[in-house]
């Protein structure tokens, strides 16, 4: 695999990090939606994202997975069980979600089964299928 391929799985993380963050924004800042702590959580993974691959794409930096990874793996997990929360596997009364908006709360609902947690659930596990082909691909590279 040559550097340019490597490269363009690099850039797909990036632009999918950041479609997610400006997605997630217009939601709260535009459409007024008040998320919930989960979507907190998930934020809190999701934004640096966007600035740490930002930086491996101008720097070329192949070691760039070793800050990526966790928080990707971890906002994973996070939205993960924020949609188990909304399709009602996981009780409400064990998310974290305690005041304020729940985090059963559905402001959309296309097509009869894309929310928002969806959505970053999406986004998450496309970041770890990217960022497992830059590893392995960098690696190769090598």
């Amino acid at each position: 695999m040559n550097d340019k391929q490597v490269y363009l799985i690099l850039f797909a993380s990036w632009i999918v990090a950041t479609i997610s963050t400006l997605g997630s924004l217009f939601f709260s800042e535009v459409m007024g939606f008040i998320p919930c702590t989960l979507c907190w959580y998930e934020r809190i993974c999701m934004y640096p994202l966007v600035v740490i691959l930002f930086t491996g794409l101008i720097k070329f930096d192949r070691s760039v997975f070793r800050y990526v990874l966790p928080l990707t793996a971890f906002g994973w997990v996070i939205s993960l069980y924020h949609n188990l929360v909304q399709l009602e596997v996981i009780p409400e009364s064990a998310s974290p979600c305690v005041r304020g908006i729940p985090c059963s709360m559905k402001y959309i609902n296309w097509f009869g089964f894309i929310t928002i947690p969806l959505l970053a659930f999406i986004a998450f596990t496309l970041l770890l299928i990217f960022i497992y082909l830059f590893y392995r691909r960098s690696s190769d590279a090598k």
